[in-house]
């Protein structure tokens, strides 16, 4: 009888690629997967660093399985962070792994019941996290696991990720992801093209290109060739015809080129959408952070960027209250999100993280009252930006992709179907959740077997974030109808 797996993941899009190519090589070994706990002879938890409530979350969960039989693993940025300081504060744990030798867990696994549970183990990068001295990946274990993905008949890869870059150099102060995730390492184009190949042809209709700081990527061939970050989108876009939509996150304010900016432009099928996190509007702040360019900068990235497609939609992210933040530093935030006209912005307090320059450069002087305080005045500012963006899409036809049933406002209505002879038949129809190549989220009334389809819809109204929707007449979806935005950059 196989083993049953219980893989619960917490962070970023990287982490959730990462559980399901480890699901995957497990399956292909003969475990299988569950989503009941209690019923799993395999506990796995996929940690996060980045944010103080993703490890608050682990702790809970590895707190409440203090007595089981269970085989109870830790993987990801805490295992490689914390350590074996893990093994102390929860005894039942039986294996770390860190992201950067995710390649050896499922034979740790197995290794795990041969041995009949007689010890624990551990895949840590620890002192050798800078793991790898060369850009390419080709010679790195850790690619067999990016390798060996598969795709069977019946796997939901309607929505894919794929990785093209690991690790990060940027050693920002308050992040320890350098540390956890190690040197940046950049995958050969070939690799990527196949991966989004094979996808396309199990039926994804959107792949997300993963990596920390995406845009630096530029894999050497080692005969004088270089395929840059803008030559890769190329490659893509015309490698796999049959990929409705090809996006990418997350990108670095700086050295993001014009060519690339001009991939996305002339690439019909790469989605207008950039996450770009600014972090702060003050130089003095962004020096201390260490993140690397100016508000300046940052400003002449965003000028170019609507310059090249005037209709891209952009998101960022923020941090409020780094230490020694004064009031009128925090307020060129709000400057930054009304200049950029922001989609949306991921706004956090900070908080120290373990592991980080941060921690010991800085003391965390600014209380939280005040750090709760800026966050909601920023989210304010943002929302009203939020707010002229997505009204500016009202009477819009746009091409959305249904991602399913909207798990919040979702009701059923029975319309009334004309079928002649004065006979009526009774549809069912529910508030579908759906996202444009701008990322806008949008809701509108249908037919659930809408669900992973492409669906041309006219914006009627829009509130906060959500864009209310009905389905369009005399498109059949599947082609950009309408730019998804309509404010140009001032």
């Amino acid at each position: 009888m196989s083993r049953k797996v219980y893989l619960e993941t917490f962070g970023c899009q990287m982490n959730v690629l990462d559980s399901e190519l480890v699901m995957g090589q497990l399956l292909a070994r003969g475990y299988e997967t569950t989503s009941d706990r209690e019923s799993a002879d395999v506990v796995l938890y996929n940690t996060c660093s980045v944010r103080e409530r993703a490890e608050q979350k682990v702790w809970s969960r590895l707190g409440e399985m203090k007595q089981t039989d269970q085989l109870v693993g830790v993987m990801g940025c805490m295992a490689e962070r914390d350590g074996t300081d893990i093994y102390r504060k929860f005894p039942h744990v039986d294996l770390l792994c860190g992201p950067g030798e995710l390649d050896k867990l499922p034979a740790m696994i197995d290794n795990h019941f041969v041995t009949d549970a007689s010890g624990r183990q551990t895949a840590l990068m620890g002192a050798n996290v800078r793991r790898s001295s060369t850009k390419a990946a080709a010679e790195d274990n850790l690619e067999l696991l990016d390798l060996s993905r598969a795709v069977s008949p019946g796997d939901d890869v309607k929505q894919s990720y794929v990785r093209i870059t690991r690790g990060c150099n940027k050693f920002c102060t308050y992040c320890v992801v350098p540390y956890t995730r190690g040197p940046e390492v950049h995958r050969p184009p070939s690799n990527i093209i196949d991966e989004v190949k094979k996808l396309a042809d199990a039926g994804s209709i959107e792949v997300t290109l993963l990596g920390q700081t995406i845009n630096h990527y530029a894999f050497d061939h080692g005969d004088g060739r270089t395929t840059t970050f803008a030559d890769l989108l190329y490659e893509i876009h015309e490698a796999v015809p049959h990929l409705p939509r090809l996006r990418f996150v997350t990108s670095y304010p700086r050295d993001f080129t014009d060519e690339a900016l001009q991939a996305m432009r002339d690439c019909e099928r790469i989605c207008r959408y950039l996450h770009v996190p600014a972090q702060h509007g003050d130089n003095r702040v962004l020096k201390a952070m260490n993140r690397g360019y100016t508000i300046e900068q940052y400003y002449d990235f965003i000028d170019r960027a609507y310059a090249y497609m005037p209709d891209v939609a952009v998101a960022s992210d923020f941090i409020v209250g780094f230490p020694t933040e004064t009031e009128d530093e925090f307020q060129t935030c709000k400057d930054v999100i009304r200049r950029a006209r922001f989609k949306n912005s991921f706004i956090f307090k900070y908080s120290p993280r373990p592991g980080t320059v941060a921690i010991d450069r800085f003391a965390d002087d600014i209380d939280d009252a005040t750090k709760k305080r800026r966050n909601n005045e920023l989210l304010a500012v943002q929302q009203e930006v939020a707010d002229e963006v997505h009204q500016a899409l009202v009477g819009q036809t746009l091409e959305v992709y249904v991602e399913g049933e909207s798990k919040l406002v979702s009701k059923r209505q029975n319309n009334g179907v004309e079928l002649g002879a004065g006979f009526r038949k009774q549809t069912d129809a529910v508030q579908l959740v759906a996202r444009t190549r701008g990322d806008h989220i949008v809701v509108f009334d249908g037919d659930p077997s809408l669900k992973h389809s492409l669906v041309d819809v006219t914006v009627e109204k829009a509130k906060g974030l959500t864009l209310f929707a009905k389905k369009a007449h005399g498109f059949s979806g599947g082609s950009p109808a309408t730019s998804d935005h309509a404010l140009t950059h001032a």
